[in-house]
């Protein structure tokens, strides 16, 4: 079926049913039409908040900590009990907000559609509101208006409209009525067809509605992304398995230890159940959830603070640690969006142009130093500025354009040439605007000191060239065409600039006679939406790191290759393939091209999504960056979209979950090594809390099946779990970022939490915090302390051994040679544990609160001795595995 890009008018008229363009629908048809198709608004059903909030309890942690909570309210301890419900409904809120986050992308979509519209009806043209708008409508355009819908142009007097933010393309497009022979026509080059949301920039034209509400493609993305469901993040992934060992683990091991006890009758049945649920009290690692949210948060706020960076969702930090892939948009997040010009060919020079984007700050150079400003370049810059529609401004300490981009590059380039506050001394007169059939802009002026009158143009290569030969029988048509292919090829725009003085009397307007008879020919300009500077840095450092970065644009195909080259895209080969090509491969090849391609040009939104999936089908974490509402079906489906903060549409805002409050793509490699290190932080904080949770289980389960009393109380494990833990992990908020943790490769997404010997070792440890605390507890009691004096000096030992074991935990190095690292934050964190235990062993309503007593600075002395003995024990291990590594190298070599 052709499309409708395809069709010429009169079959237009035919498939909406009308007699002539300026007639419309009549009244009766457009109401009958409304009526059976609905209004032209987009509707998207939401999930009910209440909905939203209560699936965010759908997870085992959850669960573990409501079981937690309703076992210390069991046995009586409310106060904790509320603190476990507290961590339970922020981590429940945490959820609700980002889930949400996705209703208000579709709110801004929604905003987006044009509020009016004007229509030829009943032969008359009238304003109505854009939601009674039918297939068929006939739709006046003119500068300035949003498109309402999507249209057929079938009238066109120089209109242009700007599309950047649905298909990537940095300039105005220029519409014609002129119907497309061929197939799949990408959507940037449907050039006979306007948009939803699009806006004109000049001209005026006329449009037949062929799509309305969601089946225009501002519908379709709205559509895309309020049913893209989002991933867990790695990090929610693990933990949720983690959530899961544990509770089978300690259920299981609760479980078994209570039916034993029940059928050797060891302990009557009220007293068996308390000690049971004190070994699962001790077990269940309250503080897990609770200390990952922390540790995410810090790098929330730093990188909120140090980077202008703003995380919606406090996993996404992590998420960034893991990432394998960025696929980013090019328009505004790899390049400025902002036309440059950055080499000249004036005469037979050639000059480079230093300094991107609108900002007037850069000098011309000629074989790298500073150019002289000969009569022919000032000519040159003068003309460029002169042929002119469009204003540079300087608002809010940014430089903006209000016009075309093209103009917009000229005029910078004219105050890097001439300084900014130098005025012109030539005087306009009339404007000769751009035209599409012509496609050149021309100004009548006169030198204020002469008053000889010049029109200066610029405008298309081939079309100047024709007007230069007829001035100059000698032109050098082969030369310039030569100069025009070398920069086209390179991806450059080539605009052509030239000047007439005229002679004879003088003109009161400029008309295109008086340009084909003839022109000078000063040069061509090569303009570039310029890549960023920090960006080329920035892909380096990425590169080194493992991370591959692809481009995903609506833009040309050889522009965008260009850019890649320019920007370092990849240490080899740049592998480029267009939307088209890539809508026809097969799903099982699509895997393998995603993987092997770095640019992807001439996209369409549903492309961009297509990539991302194929991507993460091949077990590649993702990152999607971009700023328009094209980007927005992506950035959701990412496993972390990224949105830019300045330029960015709402809509991707709003569908991301980090923003780039500075619109800096350098700023990604900053975060990913803040992600990796948070992720770093998140497992030794997990490898440090579960042994030393599980610890405590096994002291209360080893005195259940000997017969002995429980030397500790649900009161005292809490305490030790929710008071000493969660402070003692604290620290590993401050841990630093590990030596070359950028020149490591991303960790596979199939990688586990916890590998083989971390299981081994929190076994062991376990087991030792367990042994050594109970011998010590013996000894105490033997010696002849109090049963209450021995179970302090216990608490005390679980906790002090916390310490030694943090000191190993934190590196992979020897703890002893790294203690100079720990951070004064991580010293204060450990010094403020030890005065919660100095208050807990001495103050009198803590004693009589948890039943403990003051013991002498010997008993503190044999405290701190058995404790170390756990931080010897791990360092031993290390010096193992060193051993074993060294042989291997050995071996290997």
């Amino acid at each position: 079926m052709r499309q409708d890009y395809q069709l010429t008018k009169d079959e237009i008229k035919k498939q909406y049913g009308l007699t002539k363009f300026t007639a419309g629908l009549s009244k009766q048809e457009a109401q009958d039409r409304l009526q059976k198709n609905g209004p032209n608004v987009l509707e998207v059903k939401p999930t009910p908040k209440w909905k939203i909030f209560l699936r965010q309890f759908n997870n085992i942690v959850i669960y573990i900590l409501l079981v937690a909570t309703a076992l210390t309210i069991m046995i009586g301890h409310y106060t904790d009990a509320i603190v476990i419900a507290a961590v339970v409904i922020l981590n429940s809120l945490i959820g609700y907000f980002q889930e949400t986050s996705a209703a208000n992308a579709l709110a801004k979509i929604k905003e987006m559609m044009a509020p009016r519209a004007t229509v030829y009806r009943d032969d008359q043209r009238q304003d109505i509101d854009a939601a009674d708008l039918v297939v068929g409508d006939v739709v006046f355009l003119e500068a300035g208006d949003n498109v309402p819908a999507d249209l057929r142009i079938v009238s066109a007097d120089n209109l242009r409209i700007e599309e950047s933010a649905l298909t990537g393309e940095t300039n105005s497009v220029i519409k014609t009525d002129t119907a497309l022979t061929d197939d799949n026509v990408p959507l940037a080059d449907r050039v006979n067809m306007a948009y939803a949301s699009t806006m004109v920039t000049s001209g005026s034209g006329i449009g037949v509605v062929i799509a309305t509400a969601e089946n225009t493609e501002i519908g379709k993305i709205s559509q895309e992304v309020a049913h893209i469901k989002q991933k867990k993040t790695p990090l929610t992934q693990e933990i949720d398995h983690v959530g899961k060992v544990v509770s089978y683990i300690t259920i299981t091991a609760s479980v078994i230890v209570f039916i034993v006890g029940f059928i050797l009758q060891i302990y009557s049945l009220p007293a068996l159940a308390l000690a049971v649920v004190a070994m699962l009290v001790g077990s269940i690692p309250e503080g897990l959830p609770a200390t990952t949210s922390v540790i995410l948060a810090f790098g929330v706020s730093k990188m909120a603070k140090k980077y202008k960076t703003i995380i919606k969702s406090m996993p996404a930090v992590e998420t960034l640690g893991s990432v394998d892939v960025i696929a980013t948009d090019k328009t505004g997040t790899l390049t400025k969006n902002e036309m440059t010009a950055i080499e000249l060919w004036v005469g037979d020079d050639h000059y480079t142009v230093t300094g991107t984007g609108y900002a007037p700050d850069g000098q011309i150079l000629k074989n790298g130093q500073p150019a002289e400003l000969t009569d022919q370049l000032k000519l040159f810059v003068e003309a460029g500025y002169q042929a002119n529609d469009t204003v540079l401004s300087h608002e809010d300490g940014k430089w903006h354009i209000n016009g075309e981009p093209t103009d917009g590059a000229f005029l910078t380039l004219y105050h890097k040439a001439f300084g900014a506050d130098f005025k012109s001394p030539y005087k306009a007169l009339g404007l000769l605007p751009f035209d599409s059939d012509y496609r050149y802009i021309a100004e009548l002026t006169a030198d204020s000191q002469t008053n000889q009158q010049v029109i200066f143009i610029k405008g298309s290569p081939d079309k100047l060239f024709e007007m230069a030969a007829k001035e100059d029988p000698h032109f050098d048509l082969k030369k310039w065409e030569q100069r025009v292919d070398q920069w086209s090829k390179q991806g450059k725009r080539v605009i052509a600039v030239g000047y007439q003085p005229v002679k004879g009397e003088n003109l009161m307007e400029v008309e295109h006679d008086h340009l084909y008879q003839g022109i000078h020919l000063l040069g061509l300009a090569a303009l570039q939406d310029a890549p960023r500077e920090e960006v080329i840095v920035a892909l380096k450092q990425m590169n080194q790191a493992g991370v591959s970065v692809k481009m995903i644009t609506g833009d040309d195909p050889q522009t965008a290759r260009a850019i890649g080259k320019q920007l370092g895209l990849t240490n080899g080969p740049i592998h480029a393939i267009t939307g088209a090509e890539w809508d026809a491969l097969n799903e099982k090849d699509r895997g393998d091209v995603a993987m092997n391609t770095q640019v992807f040009a001439r996209t369409t939104p549903q492309n961009k999504l297509e990539i991302i999936e194929a991507l993460q089908n091949k077990q590649q974490v993702t990152a999607m960056v971009g700023d328009g509402v094209n980007d927005a079906p992506a950035l959701k489906r990412a496993d972390i979209g990224v949105a830019m903060g300045i330029k960015g549409t709402d809509v991707a805002k709003d569908a991301a979950d980090m923003i780039l409050g500075d619109d800096n793509f350098a700023t990604m490699s900053a975060v990913i090594k803040e992600g990796r290190r948070i992720y770093d932080n998140i497992k030794k904080s997990i490898l440090f809390l579960l042994p030393t949770s599980f610890s405590e289980g096994l002291v209360v389960a080893f005195s259940i099946l000997t017969g002995q009393e429980v030397p500790l109380m649900p009161v005292q494990l809490l305490w030790i779990n929710l008071i000493a833990a969660i402070t003692i992990q604290f620290a590993f908020v401050f841990e630093r970022a590990e030596k070359g943790i950028m020149e490591r490769e991303p960790r596979p997404v199939t990688q586990r939490l916890m590998n083989r010997h971390d299981l081994i070792q929190m076994g062991y440890v376990s087991a030792l915090i367990a042994i050594f605390s109970l011998i010590g507890y013996e000894w105490f009691v033997n010696s002849g302390s109090s049963v209450v004096n021995a179970t302090t000096m216990m608490i005390n030992t679980i906790v002090i051994s916390k310490i030694f074991y943090f000191f190993s935990i934190r590196t992979d190095q020897y703890a002893l040679g790294q203690m100079k690292t720990i951070s004064s934050k991580a010293w204060g964190v450990i010094a403020l544990l030890i005065v919660f235990q100095l208050i807990l062993t001495y103050v009198p309503f803590m004693q009589t609160a948890f039943h403990v007593s003051g013991i002498s600075p010997l008993e503190w002395l044999a405290v701190v001795i058995i404790s170390a003995l756990i931080m010897l024990c791990t360092e031993f291990d290390k010096l193992i595995r060193f051993q074993r590594r060294q042989t291997t190298k050995v071996k290997t070599n």
